[in-house]
């Protein structure tokens, strides 16, 4: 499929779940003041409570719109590979992926991209789609200052913009947000999107019986977790690329289908930056 180049500019971010939330605490509380001033500071402690568990829940869109799965989704999953690209594994997965016609979501990390740019082209040029995943995959990085945390998106934003492609989507490193996130991405015409299945396999430093423990949990209309990064001990990489091929061949014998990000979320993974004559491949018609 030719990708289209669409104006994506949203005029306004729309109210978070925090935002309601908020809302609907600061009349509860006034309301139950009324009636017992400690009353009044239940409904403050739950929202204090919800804003120190939110950033850890990466399913829970609460400071911002999240996608992790398409529960409608019929016998479809979608693959998505974190933390690349890597001149180790990249190459293994897009022979294997290439093996089983499979499409995937690289969600890269825009350092690795500056460094490999070849590997990335080589990501697009095979029909996957490209993500931002941070600059740096910095597990800190929602500590940090606004104007550090949107530079390092814009920034990534930018290394892969000099490949030819704007992605439309971003996943925070681990999946921890903040709520000064929504307004960054609303100002670069991102979407977060997150995870519903995944091994905990720590980044591929935990790799024993990884199929397994995916087709232990994985649903229709999940948005499955997987990393592009080579184990820290260079025998374990045959391991490694042996497990994803078990688990693409059970997923093949369950009989689940799996097809590109945009054809289960419905939304576009990536536009073109470059003239209107390139052609990048993404996927199959919606």
């Amino acid at each position: 499929m030719k990708m289209r180049k669409k104006n994506h500019t949203r005029n306004t971010a729309p109210l978070s779940q925090a935002d309601k939330t908020a809302l609907i605490t600061f009349f509860t509380a006034i309301a139950l003041f009324f009636i017992s001033p400690w009353l009044g500071l239940l409904p403050l402690f739950f929202f204090l409570l919800c804003c120190l568990i939110a950033p850890f829940c990466p399913q829970w869109g609460f400071f911002l719109p999240v996608i992790s799965r398409n529960s409608s989704a019929n016998r479809c999953v979608a693959l998505t590979f974190d933390d690349g690209p890597s001149p180790l594994s990249t190459p293994l997965l897009l022979t294997l992926l290439n093996q089983f016609d499979y499409k995937a979501t690289f969600f890269v990390v825009g350092e690795k991209v500056t460094c490999h740019p070849d590997l990335t082209s080589e990501i697009i040029a095979a029909g996957h789609g490209i993500g931002n995943h941070s600059y740096r995959h910095d597990n800190f990085l929602m500590l940090k200052s606004t104007k550090q945390l949107s530079k390092d998106i814009r920034d990534t934003q930018e290394a892969i913009a000099k490949i030819g492609i704007k992605p439309l989507l971003f996943r925070p490193p681990a999946g921890i947000s903040n709520p000064r996130l929504k307004s960054i991405l609303h100002h670069e015409n991102l979407q977060t999107v997150s995870f519903s299945c995944r091994a905990w396999d720590r980044g591929n430093r935990n790799i024993n019986n990884l199929a397994g423990r995916l087709m232990g949990k994985i649903r229709p209309g999940d948005i499955v977790l997987l990393h592009d990064i080579a184990p820290d001990k260079k025998e374990d990489l045959q391991i490694w690329i042996g497990e994803i091929e078990v688990f693409f061949r059970k997923l093949r014998e369950k009989e689940l289908q799996v097809v590109p990000l945009e054809q289960l979320t419905g939304m576009e993974v990536m536009t073109l930056t470059a003239g209107k004559d390139a052609q990048i491949k993404s996927g199959p018609d919606l």
